[in-house]
Formats: structure tokens, C-alpha cells, sequence
């Protein structure tokens, strides 16, 4: 990796993008201390202290969520609104068609998808506001007639829509994915703070076992999200006018963990939704409404309660993207048209069947595995309390991992590519 990385600085070309990268990361991180006035700092550190569900939310803003700064909704409006896209693409023939068109198409969802980011985050804007407000960290008021409530809004929607820029522009002019850059940025962000935290109240052995623990996480998420299940597919000779073209044998990779990250950001919504419903009537006049919003919160608040539901919604919700992204039956259609076959299987539905049950039996692995990595935190917490500031985010960590390798990856391919271009010279 190093010798790759070395190899790309030398190369003025790669050079230039990574250089344009570290750019936009800089600004990123400017932005994430320019902060939102109106609020009461103390409060604010004491709520997310309390409140661990809002964690990751304020890992996808880069800390920008718990210090309330320009970018405090982060990349959660984009998140949530790729994420209904992509369902109503699933659902909606007219998407469904668009997605087919190739380039063209994908500009067009993608553009829809930016529009959608912006009343998403207008109303994150005035949820969280709401929210902060009945916890009393707003200093100003909440009252939509109001300037400074407003002004509050429309400042963290166009701190949302600055930083989708943002991400887009290293998608374009550096390398990698641009979205997944300015989150990765914003986990790494917060290490040295820990380690700074650590080391005021060190414990050695604790910090040992954390080290190996650590390492082991990286080592297995690799493993898995690197791992494919390869289904062997032979292609008879075919005619096509008067050429002839010759079969062959190539396979098709279908990875363990095909869902990403996006179950974790499925339950998080589903298991923040209650919640935050129940903190507006907490102060409620009506006693039996305020008696059941604090019972729903503090049923939230309980750890193993929470670490129970979010391990079970994570599995649930891997299983539900998995199918939802891949079709078995488009799949063996294509095969079909193109004139591949399955050794063994025959075209058509027992081709559809036997993906269908390759694809289910895999997904196993990868559930069980997002469902660890989700409550990673509360595992580590319970066996390792001492550990001061420092922490292991099961989720951070995967997308830390997943951001270095894919981005190793095109590094590589960039690299290779040039090889190719001197040797046709």
C-alpha cells in the first residue's frame, strides 16, 4: 500500500487529485468549527452525553451535529434521500426504466436525488431545533416567526447543501467517492481527541486488549467485505451476422456483505423515530401524554434494551436491502439473453431458484456481521470500561476500512492504467 501510495505522488496527474482532495477536506473541517449561534454549549454536550442514539448521527456530520456548527445535519439529508431514491427506483417503472438508460440516467436520479436533499434537510433542520429546543439548549427561542429560528434553518440547509457540494466535487476532480471522503474525514477527525483523552487516564492492560481488539475488527471487516461467493458461468459459442463468437467460463461475484452500511442507517432512523416523537410531549400538559413520552424515552434510553432492538433491526433490514437490490430474476434473464448458463443448472427459473438461495444463505454471514458491528460499542464498553475517552465505534471503524480500501483500489487502478498507456506506446 505504501509503495502504491508513493508510486501516486509521483505520477503529477494522481498527484493533483489526492492534493485536490486534502483541499476539500481542509474546508470541510474549517466548516465543521464555524458554528450556529443561539445555542447553550453546556446544554448542548450534556444532551448528546445522554442522548448515545444521536451518535451516529453526529458521526455521518463529523462532529458538526454536537458542536451545532454550519454543517451540524452533515451528510445525513443526501443519506436519507439516496436512500429513498433508490427505493422508489425499485418501486416506480418510470425510474426503473431511467435507471436503464446507462449514463444518462444516473444523471438524471442523481440530479433528483439533490433535489429531494434540500426539503429533507429543511425539515431535519426544524426537527432538530424542535428537538434541542423542549431539552432547553436553544437560547433563542423556537418560533418559526421568528428571525433567528429562520436563520437557524436556512443556515444548517445550506451547510448540508455546501458539503453534498462538496463530496460531489471530489467524486469529479480528485479520486473515490466524495460522499464517503467527507465522512471518513469526519470519523478520523475525532482520533486524536481520543487518544488525547486516553492518555490523561491511561490503563495499560485495558489499552492492550483494546489494540488487539482493534486490530482483530479491522482484519475481520476486510475479510468480510472483501469476501464474494463466485458462481461459476460458461458461455456457449454463438453467431452473431457473420462473425462467430467463441464461449468461455467466467463467474459471477456476489459479495457476503452486499448491503454496505445502509441497514445500520436503517435502524438508527427507525430506532431515533419514537424517540423523538416522545421528547416534544414530555412537557406535555396533559399528564397521561407526558407519563407515556417518558416512558417511551427512558425505554429508549436503556442500554441493552437499545443494543437488543438495533442489533435485531440491522439483520432484519440487511435482509430486506439485499433483496431489494438484487433481483434473482433479472439476473438469470440476462444470463439467459446473453447466452450464459450456470453448470449444472438449467436457464430460466431453476437459475433464478438456485441465485435466489445462493444469495440467501450468504446474506447470513453478512446480517449476523452488521448486526456485531452495530453494537461494537456497547460490547467493548462493557468488557473494557476503563478505557477512558477512547472507544471503538463499530461503524466508524467499517467505514473507515471500506473508504481505504476502495480508495487503494482506484489508486491502484490509476497506476495500472498508466503502465498500460506506456506499454501501447
Amino acid at each position: 500500500m505504501l509503495e502504491s501510495l508513493l508510486q501516486a505522488f509521483r505520477a503529477p496527474d494522481i498527484r493533483r487529485r489526492l492534493l485536490f482532495v486534502a483541499f476539500i477536506l481542509i474546508i470541510f473541517r474549517f466548516l465543521a468549527h464555524v458554528p450556529v449561534p443561539g445555542v447553550d454549549r453546556e446544554a448542548l454536550a450534556s444532551f448528546f452525553a445522554s442522548n448515545p442514539l444521536f451518535g451516529l448521527l453526529d458521526l455521518f456530520s463529523g462532529g458538526g451535529l454536537s458542536t451545532f456548527s454550519v454543517i451540524g445535519l452533515g451528510l445525513n439529508p443526501y443519506i436519507n434521500a439516496s436512500i429513498i431514491m433508490q427505493l422508489m427506483t425499485g418501486v416506480i417503472p418510470r425510474l426503473q426504466a431511467l435507471s436503464r438508460e446507462g449514463e444518462y440516467g444516473r444523471n438524471r436520479i442523481n440530479q433528483y436525488t439533490r433535489y429531494l436533499s434540500v426539503p429533507m434537510a429543511l425539515l431535519q433542520a426544524y426537527g432538530f431545533l424542535a428537538l434541542l429546543n423542549s431539552q432547553g439548549v436553544i437560547t433563542t427561542g423556537f418560533d418559526l416567526s421568528r428571525f433567528e429560528t429562520l436563520t437557524q434553518i436556512v443556515t444548517l440547509t445550506a451547510g448540508a447543501v455546501v458539503l453534498m457540494w462538496l463530496g460531489e466535487l471530489i467524486t469529479e476532480k480528485g479520486i473515490g467517492n466524495g460522499i464517503s471522503f467527507i465522512i471518513f474525514a469526519g470519523i478520523v477527525s475525532r482520533v486524536p481527541a481520543a487518544i488525547g483523552a486516553f492518555i490523561e487516564s491511561p490503563d495499560l492492560a485495558s489499552g492492550l486488549i483494546f489494540i488487539v481488539i482493534g486490530v482483530s475488527a479491522v482484519a475481520v471487516i476486510i475479510y468480510i467485505q472483501e469476501g464474494q461467493r463466485r458462481i461459476p458461468v460458461q458461455y456457449a459459442s454463438r453467431v452473431r451476422g457473420r462473425r462467430m463468437y467463441q464461449g468461455g467460463s467466467t463467474f459471477l461475484p456476489l459479495r457476503v456483505n452486499q448491503a454496505g452500511v445502509i441497514p445500520i442507517i436503517f435502524a438508527v432512523s427507525i430506532l431515533l423515530f419514537p424517540s423523538q416523537i416522545a421528547q416534544y410531549f414530555t412537557t406535555s400538559q396533559v399528564g397521561l401524554v407526558a407519563d407515556i413520552s417518558r416512558g417511551i424515552v427512558n425505554f429508549f434510553a436503556d442500554t441493552r434494551i437499545y443494543a437488543i432492538l438495533y442489533f435485531l433491526l440491522t439483520v432484519g433490514f440487511t435482509y430486506f436491502y439485499t433483496a431489494f437490490t438484487f433481483k434473482p430474476d433479472e439476473t438469470a434473464e440476462q444470463l439467459r439473453k446473453n447466452g450464459g448458463f450456470i453448470p449444472g443448472i438449467r436457464p430460466g427459473r431453476p437459475t433464478q431458484d438456485y441465485l435466489a438461495r445462493v444469495v440467501f444463505r450468504i446474506t447470513v454471514a453478512g446480517a449476523f456481521f452488521l448486526g456485531v458491528v452495530a453494537v461494537a460499542p456497547f460490547i467493548v464498553s462493557a468488557v473494557l470500561p476503563n478505557l477512558g475517552g477512547l472507544s471503538l465505534g463499530g461503524t466508524g471503524l467499517l467505514i473507515v476500512v471500506s473508504v481505504v480500501v476502495e480508495t487503494m483500489k482506484q489508486i491502484e487502478a490509476q497506476l495500472m492504467m498508466r503502465n498500460y498507456e506506456g506499454f501501447i506506446r
